[in-house]
């Protein structure tokens, strides 16, 4: 069917949303979607080859106090998540195996766009949900594969989001809620459109504050969203900004024994994360004909990231008392530090260098401060440009779309990193007294390191520039009616620039010039034997380019803590993504839709971080650690009967490696402690933090017109451990480093009181389930009571999920109702 220039125009100026990447656009029942991240013509939704799933503005408005990321997480297939930084606003979203992250070290797979325009961060590819005002949010769509077309980091999916306009929100909105954790959050938005109609503007500011449900996790979310557009019969142009000031406190990885009967203990404080955001963007789109568009955009963010860690210091030292310290021998390690103990295991040791116990002769600083004050403060600017033409013409009498365009962005970082150790030298006389004074380094309850030195020194001053230029061609051409061929292609050219500030050039400087290029195909085959029924397969390859941090920290022998140092390193290769998909769609009525697709993607010259021995500090480096494999199955079935709707989606997720390695280890029960800590991960162990099977129920009633209730149920089954890669770890009391499955179910409400007035309630974990949604393998100098000690133990550090809790809110719609367009 061909759509006509005026169908065309009329919905692509007067869309919901700022025609982003996967829009929606509906011609009776025709759905229309944006095959790339900028505003386009558009294919009939049966014809794309993928499972791409949509949520418009009616998924987010039922159910109500969410955000959109725990939209994704209850509906979503083949999403899971974690809360790794312990911090709801930080959370680890994966697709299929693939992370999009806040965390650096995580191994970044997923593209996020926000109105078409990248905003994963520049220094590690990683996404701050918490910069993204949920409130603002028009539409969003999950793209699977590794889409060429959608750029860089695009190896197992990309994110697509739409913001709002006053043209589809007008009117003026004020949002309020409160309850458990001492949670209280407040919106102000208002919409509109000028009298003419040619502008529209949208504005909005939302705060949240909260003081955790863990101890000492308070924080404070500030986001601002303001947008204004212009249109004629031709062209659309929008102006959109998006701030942000957030202080969040994240306590995360906690020993089991230390968490406490309600789940809220903690390891060390503060664990502080500020993030400041400045986004500008321009979008455009203009028709030159009846089948020619034209549509770009330019950004200029600025983002800054500061980051306060109370921790144990990782390099703290003892030796073996049984080694006389004046006698001339050499001390003997700690085994635990690595020694091979031969000397004794009496584990009371000394700091202090051989012969003396004197603090003021010489003695290693660093290997004597209990406690260590971790400060980072990264300023990433970025800025670039995307255009493309979409040429809706037919080519030897076949229905065609073809899309070319080009882009270019320029990302620019200053990292910075600091350490503050606890103030031996001046506290005590001799390293003896290090042990008897345990009690003063570490502040009561908070175990936040105290009697800090006054010395505060740089460890880390790193400059980064990349460039990333691209070409991209994307045809669509429909042989017949039933048969529809794509094939698309991209050219990537990144360059890497680090510069020491510290160490400028030589030994151990972190200065390097680094380049990166490829191309990467992709072709689809779909088949509609009807209008109700799709069939496809496709191949598509994508790549990712090391990173600042990750080329600034890929050495064994100076493994650095992330994110607070890095060390001079060997360079790395860019990761390479191919996926093969196969899937099919349909109507069983008008009411009912169904999908089913199975997936591989393999992964080339994939890049971990590869933890050592470390807690806090995530003590390790980033390494090429060979081929990784994701291969699974999703299943959809939505519709509604009645006034009942249900979506119910299941995923399997087989994600292992697909290449023999070794990695450094200290604390896996396998590991080679006599020699070089390593574990031996063979091909066909199972990737960490990713659970196999995962099924998710969203049920909504509707009891009056006015009245509705929800419920979500999120079941996972079990995951490994990080640390756990050989699959093999069993801790001391027989225990195998894994996590156990868990389900939990949400309850969610709203009423429709008139006159604008709505009241909604929701509540999470309404069965208090007790569970844990991530965990790594590690050690820590506390014990179970939060007594700090001089020896280590080794433990597996969770994350624990958040226990039942209610929230009630009310919103007053005036002036138009923004949210009953």
């Amino acid at each position: 069917m061909k759509l006509k220039l005026s169908v065309i125009v009329a919905l692509a100026l007067a869309s919901s949303t700022s025609l982003g990447a996967a829009e929606k656009l509906s011609t009776g029942t025709i759905n229309v979607i944006s095959t790339t991240p900028l505003p386009s013509i558009g294919l009939p939704l049966n014809i794309i080859p993928a499972n791409i799933q949509i949520f418009d503005s009616k998924d987010l408005r039922n159910q109500p106090g969410v955000t959109f990321a725990d939209q994704l997480m209850n509906n979503a297939q083949g999403i899971t998540f974690n809360e790794i930084q312990g911090n709801p606003w930080q959370p680890d979203v994966s697709f299929r195996g693939f992370s999009a992250s806040p965390l650096a070290g995580t191994p970044q797979g997923m593209s996020v766009f926000v109105d078409g325009v990248r905003v994963n961060e520049a220094f590690g590819d990683t996404v701050h949900w918490d910069l993204i005002p949920n409130f603002a949010i028009q539409g969003m769509q999950v793209v699977p594969g590794s889409n060429p077309v959608y750029g860089l980091n695009t190896l197992g999916g990309a994110l697509a989001l739409q913001t709002k306009d006053g043209r589809n929100n007008q009117g003026a909105a004020l949002e309020a809620e409160a309850g458990s954790w001492g949670r209280k959050r407040g919106l102000a938005q208002f919409g509109g459109v000028s009298k003419d109609g040619s502008v529209d503007y949208f504005l909005g500011l939302q705060h949240t504050t909260e003081d955790g449900w863990r101890k000492y996790s308070p924080s404070h979310i500030n986001q601002t969203f303001g947008k204004i557009g212009w249109q004629n019969e031709k062209t659309k142009l929008n102006l959109s900004y998006i701030g942000a000031y957030n202080n969040m406190i994240g306590n995360g990885l906690t020993p089991i024994d230390m968490l406490g009967g309600d789940r809220d203990g903690i390891h060390t404080t503060p664990d502080q994360t500020k993030n400041y955001l400045n986004h500008f963007a321009l979008n455009g789109a203009h028709w030159l004909s009846n089948d020619v568009m034209l549509s770009g955009n330019a950004y200029h963010r600025t983002s800054n990231r500061n980051t306060l860690n109370g921790d144990a210091n990782d390099d703290f030292r003892t030796y073996d008392s049984s080694v006389a310290i004046d006698d001339g021998a050499t001390p003997t390690p700690n085994p635990i530090h690595g020694g091979d103990g031969s000397g004794g295991v009496d584990e009371t040791g000394l700091c202090a260098p051989r012969g003396t116990d004197a603090l003021t002769e010489g003695y290693d600083k660093e290997a004597c401060a209990p406690g260590i004050m971790n400060r980072s403060r990264l300023k990433s600017r970025s800025l670039g440009f995307n255009i493309q033409a979409a040429f809706n013409q037919e080519v030897f009498g076949k229905k065609n779309q073809l899309i070319t365009g080009l882009g270019y962005d320029v990302q620019r970082t200053r990292f910075t990193q600091t350490e503050q150790l606890s103030n031996v030298s001046d506290t005590v006389g001799s390293a003896t007294d290090i042990v008897a004074l345990a009690d003063t380094w570490f502040a009561p309850g908070t175990r936040k390191p105290i009697n800090l030195s006054d010395d505060i020194e740089t460890e880390v001053n790193l400059g980064g520039k990349s460039k990333t230029a691209s070409l991209f061609v994307t045809d669509t051409m429909s042989l017949n009616q039933f048969w529809h061929v794509t094939a698309s292609a991209r050219y990537n050219h990144t360059t890497v620039k680090n510069r020491d500030a510290l160490t400028p050039s030589g030994a151990g400087s972190l200065s390097g010039d680094h380049g990166f290029n490829r191309v990467n195909p992709s072709l689809s085959l779909t088949f509609t034997p009807t209008e109700t029924l799709s069939v496809f397969g496709s191949y598509s390859e994508s790549n990712r380019a090391p990173t600042s941090i990750e080329l600034g920290c890929a050495d064994p022998a100076q493994p650095c803590k992330l994110p607070n140092a890095m060390a001079a390193d060997p360079p790395l290769n860019q990761v390479v993504a191919k996926t093969y998909d196969f899937g099919v769609r349909g109507k069983a009525a008008e009411n009912l839709k169904w999908n089913a697709s199975v997936y591989r993607t393999m992964n080339h010259d994939d890049i971990h971080f590869i933890n050592s021995s470390s807690f806090s500090g995530a003590l390790g480096y980033f390494d090429n650690v060979g081929r990784t494999k994701r291969q699974g199955l999703d299943l959809g079935l939505s519709g509604s009967v009645d006034k009942l709707f249900f979506r119910a989606g299941y995923s399997f997720i087989s994600a292992k490696y697909d290449s023999d390695l070794t990695l450094v280890n200290e604390v896996n029960s396998v590991a080679d402690n006599a020699g070089a800590d390593t574990i031996s991960v063979s091909k066909g162990n199972y990737l960490a933090g990713i659970p196999k099977h995962q099924f998710k129920l969203r049920l909504q009633y509707s009891i009056t017109p006015q009245w509705s209730v929800g419920s979500n149920a999120v079941a996972y089954s079990d995951q490994f451990v990080q640390g756990n890669e050989n699959n093999a770890h069993v801790d001391y009391s027989g225990i195998k480093g894994k996590l156990s499955g868990y389900t939990v179910v949400n309850l969610d409400t709203q009423y429709n009181l008139g006159q604008g007035w709505n009241v909604f309630a929701k509540a999470i974990n309404i069965f208090d389930k007790d569970y844990y949604t991530g965990g790594r393998l590690a050690e820590t100098m506390f014990s179970s009571a939060g007594a700090w000690g001089i020896n280590d133990r080794g433990v597996t550090a969770v994350v624990p999920g958040a226990p039942q809790a209610a929230w009630v809110g009310v919103r007053y719609e005036f002036g138009g109702a923004p949210e009953a367009k």
